[in-house]
């Protein structure tokens, strides 16, 4: 706390400025009761109190709340990223689900700050509930960056797989630029094949080999899943093995592919390309999602992660 006071402030108190700043002295800094502050400067016990609110009104006072928890998430994500041989992990202190975007708010700025960007770059944004509240609450100003979506999912009825309006709401909130992707994350055979002959579609999958950061949201294990992208065979007993996905690039709990009926024709950023992005962030929160992250940095697919407290100390365990 601070008596300092600049003259312009001090002249748009209500009462004499000594004697705010006299008041607010004995309050703070020597824990004196109003009582005594009434008795020492002459005035009632209800005066003390409205000089001391002008105090912090006028900016005489400035209070800090110190984060408790801020020594202990920063020594937990340092040796998290150790631990994974991660290029950095950012955590939030705790996260809830139905504040789950603005939690992560402060770990996925840190993990963009980290990317360097500049106008013209691009950062891929993937498909999955927890990138759906990051899009629409959380990521930081980007202006004139490139936002791309990794895999398709036009018209899917579920709206964290809707990745064209992913990228939307995230440019929107951020300043950056969209590229739309219009294609279903599983077409036909006959549609994939003209996809590959779509300058709009070469387009984008240009951008994915050039991106310098991506936001990428890591799957639960498949059969825990309460819902999936549209046209994935997640009843095939394939995916009985599947730990979680990045991309709908499935693996299991060592990381290796877990391929399916179809899986060669996916619209999705492929895993050689993930692996050369320069800052791929893994987002993902919760001890279900603890094997899942465990088999995306196994297999490569991230390369930072974005989490919280709980969930790094649950990934820790499960490697003691």
């Amino acid at each position: 706390m601070s008596a300092e006071l600049p003259a312009a402030e001090g002249s748009r108190t209500r009462f004499p400025l000594d004697t705010v700043y006299q008041a607010a002295r004995m309050y703070y800094l020597e824990d004196a009761t109003q009582a005594e502050i009434a008795s020492r400067l002459g005035v009632s016990r209800p005066t003390v109190s409205r000089l001391v609110s002008e105090a912090r009104r006028a900016g005489l006072v400035r209070i800090e709340v110190v984060d408790p928890f801020q020594d202990e998430t920063v020594a937990l994500a340092e040796r998290l990223q150790v631990v994974l041989g991660l290029g950095a992990v950012h955590l939030a202190a705790v996260t809830h689900t139905a504040t789950l975007g603005v939690d992560l708010a402060g770990p996925i700025a840190a993990a963009v700050e980290g990317m360097n960007l500049a106008p013209g770059d691009a950062v891929l944004m993937s498909s999955g509930s927890t990138v759906y509240d990051v899009a629409h609450t959380a990521v930081p100003p980007m202006p004139g960056v490139q936002l791309v979506p990794t895999v398709g999912g036009q018209a899917d009825p579920t709206p964290w797989f809707q990745t064209n309006e992913i990228t939307r709401a995230a440019a929107e909130r951020s300043g950056a630029i969209p590229a739309f992707l219009f294609a279903q994350a599983l077409p036909s055979a006959a549609m994939r094949a003209t996809l590959d002959e779509d300058p709009a579609f070469q387009h984008v999958v240009g951008l994915w080999g050039r991106a310098k950061g991506a936001i990428l949201g890591i799957g639960a294990p498949a059969p825990t899943r309460d819902s999936s992208a549209r046209g994935v065979p997640v009843d095939d007993a394939v995916f009985d093995r599947a730990a979680g996905d990045v991309c709908l690039n499935f693996y299991d709990t060592d990381g290796a592919a877990v391929e399916f009926p179809g899986s060669d024709r996916m619209v999705r950023t492929s895993r050689e390309v993930l692996a050369a992005v320069p800052h791929a962030v893994g987002v993902a929160v919760g001890t279900a999602k603890v094997t899942s992250i465990l088999g995306a940095v196994r297999g490569g697919l991230v390369n930072e992660l974005v989490t919280d407290a709980a969930t790094a100390r649950a990934v820790l365990d499960a490697l003691a």
